[in-house]
């Protein structure tokens, strides 16, 4: 396993981060600190919930593509942004297998542990696959990852969302630079839709999504010793119209003050204060083919369910 990036890197993006978004004028939180492992099992649970579509959806096409993506893209090397624990792959890696062009897998997260864990049972499931797992921070080591061939670049789950629309400008241009010329990109999009339907699937009923949002408080309390009561901060899921993304906030109930010791910092909070903890744009193809084209990536495919609710675009260095 590579490692670009170690435990006391996180350590220090997460107190850097903290610090700029908890000190903003409109406080913030990058989304990425979701996920420690509660918050992984929440956003499992959240997968399954009737409201949230999107991972539904990105599997059936998936399923009903697959064939098409791995001829289309003509690659040897599956590499995967985020991956977790690669179960969505594994529909790209039985068609490239069965298709003798599958010559390795790179799985890249941040979580060597979730690597290992997924990369234990491919191996097993696969013994005869070159497997490369790889921990890195995909904002900052883009450039670092191996290429043992010609690579399909997935990039699924719409987390391309979660970037304001200059932060993609310059990672979609990264990607590109780190890219090989020939190679292709697989994104997985979630479409404007009726704001019912996209609220919904971020405040389900049963409380899933508010306890998700309000852990990354808890994920703050105990790797930067705060004593954030996250009871007191309201879930809050909203569209913006102009945007065109879903934002998630956290509401303060009443004025208070918030220490984070590992920053020697005191946060005050006035009554309904709002941090924004994660932002997800929602895409039309014109959108998002513009920012291809800008980034040197040329939009070759695009497959959409019959409701167009989600897409699964390929576009080629």
């Amino acid at each position: 396993m590579e490692e670009f990036l170690t435990p006391e890197d996180l350590h220090a993006s997460l107190q850097a981060d903290a610090l700029a978004g908890l000190m903003a004028a409109s406080k913030q939180l990058p989304p990425k600190y979701f996920y420690d492992d509660h918050g992984s099992r929440l956003f499992e649970e959240i997968t399954r919930l009737p409201e949230y579509y999107p991972t539904r959806a990105e599997h059936a096409l998936l399923t009903r593509y697959a064939d098409d993506i791995a001829r289309d893209a003509g690659a040897n090397v599956l590499l995967e942004l985020g991956s977790g624990s690669s179960e969505k792959t594994r529909l790209l890696l039985d068609v490239m297998d069965g298709a003798g062009t599958l010559k390795g897998y790179v799985p890249v997260d941040v979580s060597s542990g979730a690597l290992r864990e997924a990369t234990t049972a491919l191996a097993y499931e696969r013994p005869g696959l070159a497997i490369q797992p790889v921990v890195a921070d995909i904002d900052r080591h883009l450039d670092l990852l191996p290429a043992p061939g010609t690579r399909l670049v997935a990039f699924l789950g719409s987390t391309i969302g979660n970037y304001p629309p200059e932060q993609r400008r310059r990672f979609l241009a990264h990607l590109s630079d780190a890219m090989n010329p020939g190679e292709v990109l697989l994104l997985g999009l979630d479409l404007v839709k009726e704001p019912a339907r996209l609220v919904a699937a971020y405040d389900d009923p049963a409380g899933v999504t508010a306890e998700f949002n309000r852990n990354v408080l808890q994920v703050l309390n105990r790797e930067l010793d705060a004593d954030f009561e996250p009871r007191k901060f309201t879930h809050l899921a909203r569209w913006d119209p102009d945007e065109e993304w879903i934002e998630m906030r956290l509401r303060a109930s009443e004025p208070m003050s918030v220490h984070v010791a590992a920053l020697n910092l005191d946060v005050e909070f006035r009554r309904d204060e709002e941090i924004r903890t994660e932002t997800s744009t929602k895409f039309r193809r014109p959108r998002i083919a513009a920012e291809l084209e800008n980034a040197g990536l040329r939009l070759e495919q695009w497959w959409t369910d019959t409701d167009e609710d989600y897409a699964l675009a390929l576009a080629r260095r």
